[in-house]
């Protein structure tokens, strides 16, 4: 259901598209009006998910760890995957930002021959993964070619770097290339893995069609459709400089298409789960040192009055709540289920 939804908003995105191109009319807000507010959404967006993750009270530190913590001095740390000062959580959160170290090491559990658990090795979901990312930050690069006059000077090496095989007139970019492959097989994956399938959302489906879309119009633009380069420049340049322009008719039907499915993706990032790009940054179970043992951390929450105020769901009453289900599971139990009688003489559970 959820991928149905999202294939039909992905087509009634892409008409809309259409339809901004077929009517000249439209052009100002399409290329004007709808930029500026994707941005201005997108800006605010950001904002207001990255504070609200700030002010997230974190009295103690949950830091995520798989390796040796710094204890006796004969005994030998992991400082990268259990680090204990600034300088190690700063290599642990380079080395998952950069190259997804956790995601690396992960591992999937299967049943084999009915009973048997198996566990196997994730690669090929970090190597496409890694691929998609670092394609995305290349490719969104490359394009400063458009929106800034003069043309930055990491842009140059990033075309001559990506395009290094000369493959093809235009030169093919790999990066282009490697977008779309590995956005087809995380796409894929969700339909044909079933226990991914089981799981996923419109949420998960969509922001992948949408990204797909995106870098299919791209790629038919610069290799398979002939498109006004000098025009589409002077649309980015105008927006960004505040002094925006109505596109030139020799733009083709395709860059409006490319160009609101963009506006789009900055509309829904912040509101998506996208928005882990800036919430990995924020992770307490990633950024704070494991220095537990080296150093007293005071709860934050201890000097406020209102602190011991707050009811706490105790032991007893979390039995009380759940006492039926516990016995049923075969938990232990402190007091034991006591049958009484019923009005209609039958007997009943005490919950």
């Amino acid at each position: 259901m959820g991928l149905l939804f999202s294939i039909i908003a992905i087509a009634v995105l892409i008409i809309l598209a259409i339809a901004g191109a077929a009517i000249p009319g439209l052009h100002p807000v399409f290329t004007v009006a709808l930029p500026y507010l994707a941005i201005a959404i997108f800006i605010v967006g950001v904002i207001v998910r990255v504070l609200k993750w700030a002010k997230s009270p974190v009295p103690f530190r949950i830091t995520t760890t798989s390796g040796q913590e710094k204890s006796l001095p004969w005994i030998k740390q992991n400082k990268l995957d259990n680090p204990s000062s600034s300088l190690g959580v700063i290599g642990r959160m380079a080395l998952e930002v950069l190259f997804f170290r956790s995601l690396f090491r992960n591992t999937k559990a299967e049943l084999k021959e009915g009973t048997k658990i198996a566990y196997g090795e994730t690669k090929w979901l970090w190597a496409f993964g890694l691929l998609f990312h670092w394609s995305f930050l290349i490719v969104f690069l490359r394009h400063f070619r458009f929106f800034a006059d003069p043309i930055p000077f990491f842009v140059k090496y990033l075309e001559t770097l990506d395009g290094f095989f000369q493959i093809g007139v235009p030169i093919v970019y790999l990066t282009g290339i490697g977008l779309l492959v590995a956005l087809t097989y995380l796409f894929l994956r969700r339909i044909f893995d079933a226990k991914v399938k089981y799981i996923s959302l419109a949420s998960d489906y969509f922001p992948l069609l949408l990204l797909i879309a995106i870098a299919t119009t791209g790629i038919i633009m610069r290799y398979y459709v002939k498109t006004d380069l000098v025009a589409i420049k002077q649309v980015a340049v105008g927006i960004l400089s505040f002094h925006p322009i109505t596109p030139a008719e020799t733009i083709s039907p395709w860059f409006y298409i490319h160009f609101f499915l963009v506006n789009v993706l900055l509309i829904y990032f912040p509101m998506s789960k996208l928005m882990h790009m800036g919430g990995v940054f924020l992770s307490p179970t990633r950024n704070l040192a494991n220095n537990n043992r080296m150093a007293y951390h005071e709860n934050p929450w201890i000097n406020d009055e209102n602190y011991f105020k707050l009811h706490r769901h105790t032991y007893e009453e979390y039995e009380d709540e759940f006492r039926v289900l516990m016995k049923g599971a075969g938990l232990p139990l402190e007091k034991e289920v006591v049958n009484q009688p019923a009005k209609d003489g039958t007997e009943k559970e005490d919950k």
